[in-house]
């Protein structure tokens, strides 16, 4: 599987922070597969616009999930804004996201 980037506007401002994600999978595996369709979903409809996705499969790309301490797939690690989080799982409880990203429930 090929590394997939999805990368919206640049514009960022104090209330909309820019979100650098990272979403690790194991190649085709219907959880990894969940995940990118789980996390494209929340960051289209709670980040559009205020959000880049790298999607890096582990067995293309090992040395990313040693540089950032992935022990288990699918990881979705935040770089930004800070703190960094990880969080494991399929992205399917979209509240657990939500809250993983320190971003509100309800819209």
């Amino acid at each position: 599987m090929k590394k997939i980037t999805v990368a919206q506007s640049d514009l960022t401002d104090d209330t909309n922070p820019m979100y650098e994600l990272k979403l690790f999978i194991t190649g085709t595996r219907p959880q990894s597969m969940r995940a990118i369709k789980n996390i494209k979903a929340l960051c289209e409809s709670r980040l559009k616009g205020h959000y880049h996705l790298q999607v890096v499969d582990v067995y293309q790309e090992p040395a990313q999930a040693i540089q950032q301490q992935v022990i288990a797939a699918p990881t979705l690690v935040k770089l930004t804004p800070r703190p960094v989080r990880r969080l494991i799982g399929d992205m399917s409880n979209s509240k657990s996201v939500l809250h993983g990203l320190n971003l509100p429930d309800e819209i």
